[in-house]
């Protein structure tokens, strides 16, 4: 009897990953920053700039692994004016 030896692939869907590029809007307040992702409305903060980076990239992580349509090309995006004193 001849040997078979069988393959299988498991892809699990909380195993698949795709990436996306977000902005960040990093402000210093008193001794902290703040960092803010304006596509999905997700802030952060740390003692450093790299730290408030990284938190924030964890916060929208996490925001999206329970909101999938925060994407960007899954909402509608407009750009509007306001006057301002100069």
């Amino acid at each position: 009897m001849p040997f078979q030896a069988l393959l299988f692939i498991v892809v699990l869907p909380q195993y698949a990953f795709m990436e996306s590029k977000f902005s960040a809007v990093i402000v210093q307040e008193g001794n902290w920053f703040v960092a803010h992702c304006p596509e999905l409305g997700v802030s952060s903060q740390g003692k450093t700039r790299q730290s408030a980076l990284k938190n924030l990239k964890e916060a929208a992580e996490l925001y999206l692994e329970q909101d999938p349509i925060g994407l960007p090309e899954k909402r509608e995006v407009r750009e509007f004016k306001v006057r301002v004193h100069a």
